[in-house]
Parts: structure tokens; sequence; C-alpha cells
């Protein structure tokens, strides 16, 4: 049963009621009342109605706390996610219609789908291979994009849907002159507040405080009723229960972006949940990470949610607040069911230029150019792959750039295997081991015998580089009668290699070259057994260290001498 629901694992054992309930009442009150007017404002960020943040924030909360292993992350509406849904969705039918709605409640289905089958499947582990590089290129671009994209609410203008950053900042320019100046100045208080709260008054939950003022502000100055926009009616009670209409055509326009969220939000929650877990010493899984948002995002969609992810901020929040299990979540989604029941008429005066500065700060430190340099300073692929996917997200485009960033990954590391690092070895008396001739100069060689060793697994994509770096090494040591490889650093080959190198091995000997293998690892050892190297050179096997091997020829030497 715990295994299926961990969060029964966590309230029995070392669950203190006195202490860990306290806390967990605690967390879950602080994390929704951030959550409510973040909610509204990613909501209007997916290019939805405020009320359907509050409809994600309710049933996927009560969902994940019953099935995630992470007893702090808190999940529901996050930036990243809501801009994938507008992206993905606003090319299909007009933000806030009711055809849109339908498309977004039918992706956040598809997209719980997706991460329930990864998680079932066991193949969680596969999006390790976005190299860290990429994620923080796609995030640092997708800030940009999502802040620029609140200018038009922030100036009171119509900029147009544009999700490129270019037109956004022309249109922009070019209408300076028709900034609606009352909504500019509630924008831009609300953002200084936001900044101001967050450093120097931690205790006052930022959001809600701008949220209530300008409210009170905006309905005592009636400044509705000279231009400046506001959420308007909400409508109260529950979200109901409803199977979203099921078209073939547009399951397949939907796919691709329901794949990149279904991966981005696992990246983006399964990280902030890790970290969390090493401090507190709990173990988490992946896929049960995977099958536990899948069914929180099949859920959302089913009572007229988005997509929801876990929150690097607001999980931080959670954590700090002291809470100690999932319960501190299921709380926070009964305070957002009573704010539905009882509290949405508040909202109505509140300005959407306030929730366009809620999004604004909140995505600022999404933006990392530290990481950059970081990058750069220590390996410079890893900054290009930055900087690469950095530069399509926002010239060509959400999905194309984090894919661009994740082909540039995997040719990256194409290429690094299929250049694998060889090294040519030599006693160092002063250590008293054999180390690389180029690191340490006063390595002593012996003319007669090339040390060699391979620091990567050898397979047909990388054989041809060895061959030609062996090359390479002998026409350098043209007396060299014999070769030892230390294979220490060789963890496994293929087929096409062992009868690569097979051939190799006879066109030396032919020539009167020795070959011999030492340290080698056992799975390797198998694999050159079962392809009959131990019968065909007998030599080979005779010692299993480096130096055994070297006494063993140097005795040869001796002898033929």
């Amino acid at each position: 049963m715990s295994r299926w629901f961990p969060l029964f694992q966590q309230l029995k054992g070392d669950y203190d009621l006195r202490r860990d309930l306290k806390g967990d009442l605690n967390a879950g009150l602080i994390v929704a009342i951030m959550l409510i007017p973040q909610g509204m404002a990613y909501a209007m960020l997916a290019g939805l109605p405020p009320v359907m943040g509050l409809y994600a924030s309710t049933v996927p909360l009560f969902l994940y706390a019953l099935f995630g292993t992470s007893r702090q992350l808190a999940v529901g509406p996050v930036a990243m996610v809501s801009l994938l849904v507008f992206t993905g969705v606003s090319g299909l039918a007009e933000p806030g219609s009711s055809e849109y709605i339908s498309y977004v409640v039918l992706l956040a289905v598809m997209t719980g789908i997706i991460q329930l089958v990864m998680g079932l499947l066991r193949i969680g582990k596969v999006t390790k291979f976005i190299s860290h590089a990429v994620i923080s290129g796609f995030t640092s671009a997708a800030a940009i994009i999502i802040g620029l994209s609140q200018l038009k609410h922030l100036l009171g203008v119509d900029l147009g849907e544009s999700k490129n950053v270019f037109v956004i900042l022309y249109e922009a320019l070019s209408q300076a002159g028709s900034v609606h100046l009352p909504t500019l100045a509630i924008g831009a208080a609300a953002i200084v507040s936001l900044v101001l709260l967050k450093k120097y008054v931690k205790k006052i939950p930022g959001p809600l405080a701008v949220v209530i003022i300008s409210i009170l502000f905006v309905w005592s100055a009636g400044l509705d009723e000279k231009g400046v926009s506001i959420v308007g009616e909400i409508p109260a009670g529950l979200p109901s229960f409803s199977i979203p209409a099921f078209d073939f055509g547009v399951l397949q326009t939907l796919l691709p972006i329901a794949v990149t969220i279904s991966i981005i939000g696992f990246v983006e929650s399964y990280a902030m949940a890790k970290v969390i877990a090493g401090k507190e010493r709990y173990p988490i899984s992946a896929d049960q990470e995977l099958r536990a948002l899948g069914i929180s995002n099949a859920g959302a969609g089913l009572f007229s949610g988005f997509p929801v992810t876990g929150g690097f901020s607001r999980s931080a929040v959670n954590y700090s607040a002291g809470a100690r299990s999932g319960l501190a979540t299921v709380i926070t989604g009964i305070f957002i069911v009573l704010t539905l029941l009882f509290f949405t008429s508040w909202f109505y005066y509140l300005p959407q230029a306030v929730l366009a500065a809620i999004i604004f700060t909140a995505v600022y430190a999404l933006i990392d150019f530290r990481e950059l340099l970081h990058l750069w300073k220590i390996k410079r692929a890893d900054a290009a792959a930055f900087i690469i996917t950095f530069a399509a997200t926002l010239v060509i485009g959400i999905e194309a750039g984090i894919a661009a960033g994740i082909v540039f990954s995997l040719l990256t590391f194409i290429y690094r295997s299929g250049s694998p690092h060889m090294a040519r070895l030599g006693w160092v008396d002063r250590i008293g081991a054999y180390r690389n001739t180029e690191r340490f100069p006063d390595a002593v060689t012996d003319p007669a015998l090339l040390l060699v060793r391979i620091d990567a697994p050898v397979y047909f994509a990388n054989m041809g580089y060895i061959e030609e770096q062996l090359r390479s090494f002998l026409l350098e040591e043209k007396e060299a009668e014999k070769v030892v490889f230390d294979f220490s650093g060789v963890n496994d080959m293929d087929a096409v290699a062992i009868d690569e190198m097979e051939k190799w091995i006879d066109d030396q000997e032919e020539q009167g070259i020795s070959i011999y293998l030492t340290e080698v690892k056992g799975p390797v050892r198998d694999l050159l057994e079962r392809a009959g190297w131990k019968k065909k050179y007998p030599h080979m096997f005779a010692a299993h260290t480096l130096d055994q091997t070297i006494t063993s020829i140097h005795g040869e030497l001796e002898g033929d001498a």
C-alpha cells in the first residue's frame, strides 16, 4: 500500500503529530497564500481565465500528495509550463475562447498520460540525458520570453499575440506614446513592492500583500472605469468533472508540446525534489515521481485545470516553512478549495497589471547568466550548449530551442565518445607508477615497448580513431617491438570493435610486433573469451596487472638478447 501511496508511509513511523503537524499546517497556509495570486497569474500567462489557475491548484495537489515521494515538493501551476501551454495551443484557437480552453484541458490529460506511461515503464532516468546546461539555457531564455509577454499588461496596450521577443520589443517601442499611465504606475509599483518585500520584509507574503492593496486602491479610486484592466467576475464553486473531447487531428497537433511539457515539467520538479530530499536524507523515486505527476496532470485535465508541476520557489518556501510530509500539500489544497467556495468575489477588482508584476518578478530569478560564466570557465562545450539553447529559444521558439539544445548535447557526446582519450605511458620513479608521458615529462620509456592506455569504452564508432592514434604512436616509436594496452579504463566493447581490433592485432603481429592486453576488467574479459581470444592469443591473458605484464615482457626481451 505504501509503495503506491507514499503519503501513508510518511504519516506513520516517526511522524510526530504535535511537532510535524504544526509544521505542515504552517507550510500549507503560507504556500496557499503564495499560490492563490500566482495560480491566477500563471493562468493568465497560459491564455486562460484566472479561475483556472485555482482549479489547477486543487485536485492535482491532493493527487500528488497521495502518490508523490517528495515530502516538501509544492505542485501547481508554474511559469515555464504555462508559457509552453500558451505556445502550443495559441496556434489552434483564440486564447481564452471555449475552444482554446477545451484544447488546454485535453493537453493536461495528454501530459498526464505520457508521464504516467513513462513512470510505469520505469524510464524516468532517461530525462537525465538532457544536460543541465541545456535546461539552464532554455530556462533563462524562456524567463525572458515570459517577462516580455507581460509587457502588454504592464503598459496597458495591445502588443499582439507574438511570442517572438524582438517583435514584442518592436511593438512596445512603436506604441510608447499609447502607454496607459495609471496601468503602468500600478504595475511598476507592484514590481518595486514585491522586490522590496522579498528582500527586506520576508515574513510578509509579498504577492498577497500587493494583491490586497491593489484591489483596495483600484476599488476606492474607481480606476477600472478609467481604463485599468481588472480580473472581473470569477465564478465561485469547485471545478466539475468532465472528460475532454478527443479529436485525432488535435491529438497529433498537441502531441509534441505534450511531450515537451511532460519532460520539462518532470525535470524541473524532480531536480527540486532531489535537492530537498538530499538535505533531509530520505529517498525519492524518479519513476514514482513521474507516475505522481502523471496522475496529477490527468486529474487537472479532468477537473478543468491545466498542466502542473513542482515549482522551485513554492517548494523552497514550503520546505523553509516547516513542511514535514505531503500533508502540507493537502492543507494547501484545502485552503484553495475554501477560496473557490467563499472568496472569489474578493478578487473582482484585482488589476491584471499586478498579476503581470507577480509573473515578472517570479521569473526574473530564472535568468541565470552566472551559470553560463561557470560553464565557460570549466568546460566550453557545455557553455556552447547553454548559448545554442538560449539563442534558439529566443530566435526560433520554445520547442525548437530545447530541441536544438538536446541535439547539440547528443552530438557533442557522440563526438567525445568517438574521439576517446588515449595516453602513452612511462615509468615515473618518484611516484612508483606508470603515467601519461605528456603530463609527466620525467616519465621513462623503453624504445622497444609502447604502453598505451585507452580511457573509454571501445565500440564501432571510435575504433577508427583508436587505430589512427595507434598508427601515429607507432610511427613515433619506430623501435617498438611490443605494444601493451592498459585496459583499466575500458568498461565495455562491442562485437564490431572486437573484430576490428583483432584484424589490427593480426596485421601488427605479421609485421613482428607482439600485442598484449592487461588490466582487463571482468565483463570485457568475458567478451574477449567468447570471441576466442584466449585460445588465439594465450599470451595476452598470462598476466593480470600492468607491472606483471611488463616484467614478463622484459624477461622475453632479455632472453631474445
